[in-house]
């Protein structure tokens, strides 16, 4: 997909397609037919459900343009869990006060947070959580506890201008 910070959903009828699509995330129920997106800082969002995957990319727009709703909807919602990626974490996402102010309405006041020395930041993985829950999706805990700016081994386009990317991919088997 080309990835436009916004909040349109592809559906993926068969492998393949929905590639050329611009979108933000993307939803199959069909076995082996792989939904990916590439994340530097934003956050990679898994959702599982019965019979239904989807991954979404969810930086700040995101949260603010209904990333994570448009997703679990374009899902049928139900019983779903979901899992957030790497991304940047508070502690080096500083932030200004009018994008943290339209986070915050969007996704809750634990989105405010302060970076490692001090200034705003905005705690990107306490908004997608919140607003996963809002949608009824059970967050599982992420096994990837990382920040994508300070940690080694992952890129960052805010830390250090890196143009590659981390990809989440995300398919069901034959049940």
């Amino acid at each position: 997909m080309k990835q436009v910070h916004g909040a349109t959903v592809v559906r993926v009828e068969h492998p393949g397609a929905g590639a050329a699509s611009e979108a933000d995330a993307a939803v199959t129920a069909i076995p082996g037919a792989a939904v990916a997106v590439q994340v530097a800082d934003c956050a990679p969002v898994a959702l599982v459900g019965r019979g239904v995957v989807a991954v979404a990319h969810v930086g700040w727009r995101g949260l603010v343009r209904g990333t994570i709703a448009a997703t679990v909807q374009a899902m049928g919602g139900g019983d779903l869990r979901g899992v957030v990626g790497p991304c940047i974490h508070a502690e080096c996402y500083e932030f200004g006060a009018d994008e943290l102010g339209a986070a915050e309405e969007a996704a809750g006041p634990r989105v405010r947070s302060r970076t490692s020395w001090g200034t705003p930041a905005l705690d990107l993985v306490a908004g997608i959580e919140h607003q996963l829950r809002a949608c009824g999706v059970d967050v599982l805990v992420s096994p990837w506890d990382v920040c994508t700016a300070c940690t080694p081994g992952y890129w960052s386009h805010r830390a250090r201008g890196d143009t590659q990317r981390q990809a989440m991919v995300v398919w069901m088997t034959e049940q």
